[in-house]
């Protein structure tokens, strides 16, 4: 009798782990409210991330955008006027249910030795298909995070380029050609909602994602704005994540029927160093390592640091 109800006890286990999460519930919202608003940053510009590119592979190919001097940065502060921020993700907490949870699926282009989107946002166990398109190789290094536990590992894969592509004559300008999807389903520990993916050969090379709950969220463009409708009436949290700062910012707001709240959110810049690399002459990794003849010029973007 015990053995038969320890089987039954493991087996409805097994079921509810199998069935999926009702957390959230769809409805149709007809009185929803919105939420729209701005997020900045104040102070100087943040020191960015910089890498010599005399010490990576590819230097001639990647360097089409650089800064000229043998050097990548990592652009992950994009600032518009009055101090605009992009790629910001506003997320709200504590929605149970509401409009539908359908989000676009999500691709990533490794182009121009960037990853394209820079940031994205999907729900929990949802695949993510990234693609080559430079006539070079890459590598995919994807890992979850959380600064008090620190990092997990998600995937480690290459991503070949298309067998078609030829690297020479192709410096200046040429057609991006899509090499054999790495498609991974991305699934996080509990409690954590953040994870990164960087190239193991271009080490300048990162795309942020944020796992969210339910799909009331906004990822701001170059003017910072942002705006969330079809609210069901209620308190909620509402939050933001940059990937540069790696910080939330968060308030309670109180959604009204057919009422938009403006809420804005400012980030104050850390003027510290967040790189181990400084962008400086060093006789030791200077271009002319690269041998006699062969140029690092920024023929799609000169970056400004």
């Amino acid at each position: 009798m015990k053995r038969w109800t320890l089987a039954l006890v493991v087996g409805m286990w097994v079921m509810a782990l199998a069935l999926p999460s009702f957390s959230y519930e769809e409805i149709a919202v007809t009185n929803g409210g919105t939420i729209q608003g701005k997020v900045t940053i104040t102070g100087n510009t943040p020191r960015p991330m910089a890498f010599n590119l005399v010490t990576i592979p590819d230097a001639v190919y990647c360097g089409r955008i650089s800064t000229g001097t043998g050097w990548r940065i990592v652009e992950d502060f994009i600032i518009g006027e009055g101090g605009s921020l992009k790629d910001v993700v506003v997320m709200l907490d504590d929605i149970k249910k509401g409009k539908s949870f359908d989000l676009p699926k999500v691709r990533v282009d490794a182009i121009d030795c960037d990853f394209l989107p820079f940031v994205n946002v999907l729900k929990d166990k949802e695949e993510i298909t990234v693609i080559n398109m430079d006539p070079i190789e890459h590598d995919i290094q994807g890992y979850e995070t959380a600064r008090e536990r620190g990092a997990r590992i998600l995937f480690n894969r290459p991503l070949p380029m298309n067998p078609f592509h030829r690297v020479l004559g192709m410096l200046n300008s040429h057609k991006h050609m899509a090499g054999t999807p790495m498609i991974e389903k991305i699934h996080l520990r509990k409690g954590r909602n953040i994870f990164v993916m960087q190239c193991g050969f271009h080490p300048y090379m990162f795309s942020w994602g944020v796992v969210v709950k339910n799909p009331y969220y906004a990822i701001t463009k170059e003017d910072g704005q942002f705006e969330i409708s079809d609210i069901p009436p209620g308190q909620y949290t509402l939050k933001v994540w940059h990937a540069g700062t790696k910080q939330y910012l968060e308030r309670q707001v109180t959604v009204t029927s057919n009422r938009t709240l403006t809420e804005n959110f400012e980030y104050v810049a850390n003027p510290g160093r967040r790189s181990v690399h400084e962008i400086s002459e060093n006789p030791r990794f200077g271009l002319e390592l690269l041998g006699e003849g062969v140029e690092v010029i920024p023929s799609l973007r000169l970056q400004k640091f």
